[in-house]
């Protein structure tokens, strides 16, 4: 497997190995190389986010939804709602919106390098991806409630026991990235439906077979920019680069 992602990538940057790894490494891809704010964290939508996230769903998450431990005092001084929005939300925007502003290649991965060595502001960005994704399920879930057309992702997605609709997905999946659970293969498409991203996976132990090379989503738009990631048991993901370097994330 590795002899194989070698005929394209010179290297690996390796990724710091707690259960935030598949957030970090997809999200890092994604700064380093963007060159716009994408559409959709410009569009009304985005905007919306927090209204609807507080209005319909503020007593539920106020309930189940578990800060990385880094966030209790925080919580615990700033209020739940200040903290979601200031620390969480705004800061994912503000980080997106001043590496996308940066012209040079060098600059934006240093920039990229410095902001992931940053724990308070990094894990604003984890946080933030979370309720992203939480938010992204939600369309999903109303949008197939109310027969409208939805990836296939979605049904394995709610036909879980553990996640049959976006309060028990919360509550037993997303509530735990980070602290004891890592982000399952069905929740790597909501990742990457969250992102508007196609995140490419070289899965090492499946080399020979058709799933070497896995794309979330399988068919993925054709306007999604795409970040490459290398898994040896998709649970721990690495970074392929194609510069020879030694580099750690």
């Amino acid at each position: 497997g590795y002899e194989a992602v070698a005929q394209k990538f010179a290297s690996i940057r390796r990724v710091r190995g707690d259960n935030y790894c598949a957030l970090r490494a997809t999200l890092f891809q994604a700064l380093s190389q963007a060159t716009q704010l994408p559409s959709w964290l410009q569009s009304e939508d985005f905007t919306m986010v927090r209204a609807k996230l507080f209005s319909k769903l503020y007593v539920f998450l106020c309930a189940i939804y578990s800060f990385s431990r880094k966030w209790i005092n925080k919580l615990n001084a700033a209020g739940f709602s200040e903290c979601v929005y200031y620390l969480c939300l705004k800061c994912y925007l503000k980080q997106w919106k001043s590496i996308s502003e940066i012209k040079g290649p060098i600059e934006k991965q240093e920039a990229c390098d410095k902001l992931f060595k940053n724990e308070e502001e990094e894990y604003c960005l984890y946080e933030a991806l979370k309720f992203l994704m939480l938010n992204t399920a939600i369309e999903l879930y109303n949008d197939d409630k109310n027969g409208r057309r939805v990836p296939v992702f979605s049904w394995l997605l709610f036909a879980r026991d553990t996640s049959s609709n976006p309060c028990q997905l919360m509550h037993n999946h997303l509530n735990h990235i980070g602290h004891k659970a890592f982000v399952q293969q069905v929740e790597m498409f909501l990742l990457a439906y969250a992102l508007q991203y196609t995140i490419q996976v070289y899965r090492l132990y499946k080399y020979s077979t058709d799933e070497f090379i896995t794309l979330y989503p399988n068919d993925p738009e054709e306007n999604w920019p795409v970040v490459t990631l290398i898994t040896e048991d998709d649970r721990h993901y690495n970074i392929p680069v194609r510069m020879c370097q030694e580099t750690m994330l």
